[in-house]
């Protein structure tokens, strides 16, 4: 969209009637459709609305002037020489368009959509596991990357729903390839910023709603909010022929009882002990999970090559996708056994040293919690964590990340996270303060290599080391600028490092050198 420029054009009239908008000017046709005025040339539609920090409408005179045949925006202007459609919503607008543009590829194909604030790209893979051992072609997109058969993309540096035109591309793609269905990671952004628009769900799976994102979403009802629109879509989707519509919730997570409040075609939920789809004899072990799945009129055995309590809800979430659409429990149990690793989530770096050290994802208390637990059941040792917390988002987690590691760790080392323009030092005061007031021990190390290396020197033999907070990324975030980085890499060379292997420089170079703490 932003750089849609192909060999085809749309007619203005086709576009404004999938808005729902007349259009008076019917000779017109549209060559790309963008809201960066900076991409518009001949023939571009601009869109504009207003976001954070810009007003798109500012820009609209810009537009026009690179060539511009059409604008589409909130406000009620007048005078303008190209036709101009008004909307509630340019972001909206935006997520349809791009859909139309693309010509609507998610109403060619079953869509699941899996949103929450943990566990997202875990259940996503396991659905799409499961699919694919049942045969059918499906489409994968999350916040680690897209896979559309046998071909995988980047999907960006940080973790979110993608912009509405490069969604709507991967959709094309799948559907193109004749995918029966497409198995969307779907984030609170994505929703409330509507980068999904355009999109027709038909299932839709909720892991859990817990404390995040609520710089964005002002509370914790404006993040349920956010999260129950994706209901709120799959009510308005049609019906598909020989595709069936649900919502699967999670009985046991605080957001149940306010999200049966939203209508459903059916509605499934799972649990360990509540719910339709239920888990008995749970079997923890550093290789994975063994338990039984139980539902009215049914039961079988499942093993998933992940670890943790939290894993278990993942994976019944995926259980009860696959029993609503009908699949054979065989695919379902050999979808879960074959399971690919996700990258960043629960990740060992075995270096050959004496201690476990791995890397995942754990960003928000909730899953620091369940981290930690499960990091507590691989060793008789201690546990000590390296986490932070990032600048310009929810200030009231960094508290809340130190109280979880002061009671779970026995060592916290913080550090930085994407402190963007805060100032670093004051982020690690406040979790460490947290973390030493709930009766743990915290150490500060601003530059995040070296906060890995103090920890690995304060492991000891049977310990488990685990990186919290960036996983799979591929960047950091300091003032407005993206530096590469990769905990994976960082902590694989620093364990070689350790253990006298190697000794080169850090494999990135980051801002953070300065010993106070401050950004440099």
């Amino acid at each position: 969209m932003d750089a849609s420029r192909t060999e085809q054009s749309i007619p203005l009239a086709q576009l404004a009637a999938a808005l729902r908008l007349p259009c008076q000017a019917p000779h017109v046709s549209i060559t790309h459709i963008s809201a960066d005025s900076r991409a518009i040339g001949p023939g571009g539609l601009f869109v504009a609305y207003a976001g954070v920090h810009v007003d798109g409408h500012e820009f609209i005179p810009q537009a026009i002037a690179a060539g511009a045949r059409a604008v589409v925006g909130e406000k009620p202007l007048t005078g303008l020489p190209v036709p101009y459609l008004r909307v509630h919503d340019g972001r909206w607008a935006l997520g349809v368009l791009a859909a139309a543009w693309q010509g609507f590829p998610s109403r060619r194909m079953g869509v699941i959509g899996v949103t929450g604030t943990d566990g997202k790209t875990t259940t996503s893979n396991l659905i799409h596991s499961i699919l694919q051992a049942a045969g059918l072609r499906t489409g994968l997109l999350t916040t680690v990357n897209a896979r559309v058969g046998d071909a995988f993309y980047d999907t960006g540096l940080h973790t979110t729903t993608p912009p509405a035109p490069e969604l709507q591309s991967f959709l094309r793609k799948m559907a193109d390839a004749q995918s029966a269905w497409a198995v969307l990671e779907t984030t609170s952004h994505g929703l409330s910023q509507w980068r999904v628009a355009g999109v027709a769900y038909d299932l839709a799976v909720i892991t859990n709603i817990t404390h995040e994102h609520l710089d964005e979403h002002g509370d914790y009802q404006g993040y349920l909010r956010a999260k129950g629109r994706l209901l709120e879509m799959l009510h308005c989707t049609p019906p598909k022929p020989g595709i069936p519509r649900a919502v699967i919730l999670n009985a046991e997570d605080r957001s149940y009882p306010h999200l049966l409040a939203y209508p459903a075609p059916q509605r499934w939920s799972y649990g360990l002990d509540q719910g339709d789809v239920r888990a008995s004899r749970i079997q923890y072990d550093p290789q994975g999970l063994a338990f039984d799945v139980h539902w009215e009129g049914g039961r079988m055995h499942v093993r998933v090559p992940f670890i943790g309590r939290f894993n278990v809800y993942n994976s019944l979430a995926a259980i009860t996708t696959g029993l609503v659409l009908g699949l054979d429990e065989e695919a379902i149990q050999q979808g879960l056994a074959h399971a690919p690793g996700i990258p960043g989530r629960m990740e060992v770096i075995d270096r050959g040293q004496d201690f476990i050290a791995m890397v995942d994802f754990a960003h928000t208390p909730f899953a620091l919690a369940a981290a930690l637990k499960t990091a507590r059941t691989l060793t008789q040792g201690r546990v000590i964590v390296v986490f932070g917390s990032a600048g310009l988002r929810d200030v009231e987690k960094r508290r809340m990340m130190g109280e979880v590691a002061g009671q779970l760790a026995d060592l916290a080392i913080i550090t930085a996270e994407d402190p963007r323009t805060e100032d670093l030092a004051q982020i690690m005061a406040t979790s460490a303060r947290a973390c030493e007031d709930a009766g743990g021990k915290a150490i500060q190390v601003p530059d995040r290599y070296r906060a890995i290396q103090r920890a690995l020197e304060e492991a000891r033999p049977g310990d488990v080391v685990m990186v919290c907070g960036k996983g799979h990324e591929q960047s950091m975030c300091f003032g407005e600028t993206e530096y590469p980085w990769d905990d994976r890499v960082a902590l694989g060379h620093a364990l070689e490092v350790f253990l006298g292997k190697r000794a080169d420089a850090p494999p990135f170079m980051l801002p953070t050198y300065l010993r106070d703490g401050q950004q440099g």
